[in-house]
């Protein structure tokens, strides 16, 4: 089949339910792609023929789907959640998705059902079937493996799975038609607690970020609807204004402001029990939800604000930033083999840590002739690689080249050869990709590849290299806060 499926899990029991349809159903299986999105633990084992597992370090869903699409081979990619079940007529009904799907289509939207019982709907249920009508749901969804290329993926500064979809959705549409398609899937409902609703008010500060990216019409285009943070608002002003009231002793605009609260609380929870079961647990839950829930949605608004401040569009990212290890990301200390001796550069964690909530890919691209020399064993070179990793962070991918400068190789930096392998591992086109290093050798090597280049000189730099720079920063920190503001 021309198509690989992608699954993003953090291990629930649904996930083995999902397989199980995906083996049941008529048709050719594709190949499977599961990524183990939890922070950490056991590796994922699932003892399926045919199924890849590959890890994203707990980094969201965006994330993992990123992992996975780019680890796949195929024309196109289908995302499909872990705690959905296809209909078993899907994969024949996806193959005539894909027949179907002309040239100037870039996805196919699978169609979503939710079984309902007889009785009428809790708010947890309502929103879960909800989904029903959700445009671009990545629940279902099938995109050219050249389409997301072109994008770079899912933005992976959305850790949820919320917007994630609608942004990736907008951005494919320039590109071409994202048509819906025969095959189906069932999304059950699932017990999620009291707090659900409370829970959900985080996405909040992911529209924030959708404003940055798409502008304040991004809901109309994406089919979203506006909610209630309006109402909201005046809910909190109106218990906020009664409590600043009644400190400064005007009891009488207390009173006025606690009364305009109630009144707001009530006519919001009336609003979610009246279409509900009305049961005793229902009412209860909405009561005590619809207290909490205009404080959570206004809290996290002002988060989103804050985190998002400088949240520029994902065309003006690059896919990756590559980092020289030694004078860059780590004091230099020459032919080292001793991993106690690895010391971080000032701010290269922080400055790391920024890409990657950024979603932008970090990598490290490195020489280390001192393997070729026999001054470094192999195995003490990757215990000091283990040790920069502990200090800051995983890295997405890691090229060394373990030659010495006589050997003629294609890998060794100001060849281009680490850099094409690092983009070729994160299916990244290098022309979307930055280097960071500290010598001429660096930046020659990204020019080579059709890469940017950035120099962040130290003492040991010389004046020609830093002079033919074609961007030159102060340190790494500066480096970053560059390329997130789209300058690279």
């Amino acid at each position: 089949m021309t198509t690989t499926v992608v699954v993003p899990t953090i291990g629930r029991p649904s996930l083995g339910r999902l397989l199980a349809s995906l083996e049941a159903a008529e048709g050719t299986t594709p190949a499977i792609i599961v990524v183990d999105d939890r922070p950490g633990g056991e590796p994922l084992e699932l003892a399926r023929p045919g199924v890849v597992v590959l890890r994203s370090g707990g980094r969201g869903p965006a994330a993992a789907r990123n992992r996975g699409w780019r680890a796949a081979t195929t024309e196109w990619v289908s995302f499909l959640d872990d705690d959905v079940v296809v209909e078993p007529d899907w994969l024949r009904h996806l193959e005539e998705d894909l027949a179907d799907a002309g040239p100037d289509v870039v996805a196919v939207q699978g169609r979503l059902r939710v079984p309902r019982p007889s009785r009428p709907l809790t708010d947890a249920e309502r929103s879960t079937a909800s989904l029903e009508t959700a445009r671009w749901i990545t629940a279902d969804l099938t995109v050219r493996r050249a389409a997301l290329r072109e994008v770079g993926g899912l933005d992976e500064r959305f850790r949820r799975a919320y917007r994630e979809d609608a942004d990736l959705g907008l951005r494919l549409q320039p590109l071409g038609r994202i048509v819906p398609g025969r095959r189906g899937i069932v999304h059950p409902f699932r017990a999620d607690g009291t707090w659900f609703s409370v829970r959900q008010q985080r996405g909040n500060a992911d529209d924030v970020l959708m404003d940055r990216l798409h502008g304040r019409g991004w809901r109309d285009r994406a089919g979203a609807p506006a909610g209630a943070l309006r109402r909201h608002r005046v809910t909190v002003a109106a218990a906020c204004g009664a409590v600043l009231w009644a400190v400064s002793g005007r009891r009488r605009a207390a009173a006025c402001c606690a009364a305009a609260w109630a009144a707001l609380t009530a006519r919001f929870a009336r609003s979610r029990i009246a279409p509900g079961p009305r049961d005793l647990e229902e009412v209860r839950r909405m009561v005590l939800t619809s207290v909490a829930i205009p404080f959570a949605a206004v809290g996290w608004r002002l988060a989103g604000r804050w985190r998002h401040r400088g949240a520029v569009p994902r065309r003006m990212l690059p896919e990756a930033v590559l980092f020289d290890r030694d004078g860059t990301l780590v004091h230099d200390v020459p032919y080292n083999r001793d991993p106690d001796l690895v010391a971080p550069v000032d701010g290269a964690r922080e400055a790391l840590a920024r890409l990657r909530d950024a979603g932008v890919a970090v990598g490290v691209v490195s020489n280390q002739s001192g393997v070729a020399r026999g001054l470094i064993a192999p195995h003490e070179l990757e215990a000091v690689n283990r040790r920069v990793e502990e200090l800051l962070g995983p890295f997405a991918t890691w090229q060394v080249c373990r030659h010495g400068p006589d050997d003629g190789c294609g890998c060794r930096k100001p060849r281009p050869g680490l850099v094409r392998q690092a983009c070729d591992e994160l299916g990244v086109d290098a022309a979307r990709c930055v280097v960071v290093g500290d010598i001429g050798a660096d930046v020659l090597a990204a020019s080579a590849a059709g890469a940017a280049g950035v120099l962040v000189p130290t003492p040991q730099t010389r004046a020609e290299e830093v002079a033919a720079a074609p961007r030159v920063e102060a340190d790494v920190p500066a480096a970053v806060r560059s390329i997130l503001r789209g300058d690279w």
